[in-house]
């Protein structure tokens, strides 16, 4: 939640302009970034895959399926509120082409942040791998990425890229801390660059977390 406060405190402040957000999303009930958007104010949707089986049963022996119909659901609720963007800010499931795809078409794009520099440490737990690969010898900075999202994981063109240098001695709660540091900051910027890049006269912005 931590990374929607950051976008909800620029906006307010004017650091992001011309932009409200529409909705928050989240796959947890217990999401502090669904806390953080009613104490702004900001219209929420929980949208979770369990609870989204039991509804439709029809597919719930078929896991795939059952993803790809969530997927499209989820899309379908997003499209709803006509956003001019889509921010994954802490959505940890993968979207998958049955979400990416009725965006695509409706020419919206999503932006995703990944706690890695491209190309390294796809996928989950990215900072942990990071910080194992510094004390290996492997490699000695890190970084992340703001990226517009595909349907290949934490991949797509970057918006901002940042790197950060591994300390000697240091702990992975200290680098998980300057990387949350970090993030703050760039998912700002990467708001502020893909509403750059929008067509005139598009104002909001849907944040999932």
């Amino acid at each position: 939640g931590t990374n929607l406060q950051a976008i909800i405190k620029a906006i307010k402040d004017g650091t992001i302009q011309n932009a409200e957000i529409v909705r928050v999303v989240s796959n947890r009930a217990a999401a502090k970034g669904l806390l953080r958007a009613k104490e702004a104010d900001i219209p929420t949707l929980y949208h979770n895959l369990r609870k989204f089986g039991e509804q439709n049963p029809q597919n719930q022996d078929n896991p795939d399926l059952l993803r790809q119909d969530y997927d499209k659901k989820l899309a379908d609720l997003v499209l709803e509120d006509q956003p001019n963007i889509v921010v994954a800010a802490g959505f940890m499931h993968v979207l998958s082409p049955a979400f990416l795809d009725p965006l695509a078409k409706a020419g919206i794009p999503a932006i995703n942040l990944h706690p890695a520099l491209p190309g390294q440490f796809n996928g989950i737990n990215a900072i942990s791998r990071a910080h194992h690969a510094f004390v290996q010898g492997s490699i000695t900075k890190t970084g992340l990425v703001v990226h517009y999202m595909i349907a290949e994981v934490d991949a797509g063109e970057p918006l901002v890229i940042k790197e950060l240098n591994i300390q000697p001695g240091e702990t992975l709660e200290q680098l998980e801390q300057r990387m949350h540091s970090l993030e703050w900051l760039a998912i700002v910027e990467g708001v502020q660059l893909a509403i750059k890049n929008l067509p005139a006269g598009s104002t909001s912005t849907t944040t999932f977390t």
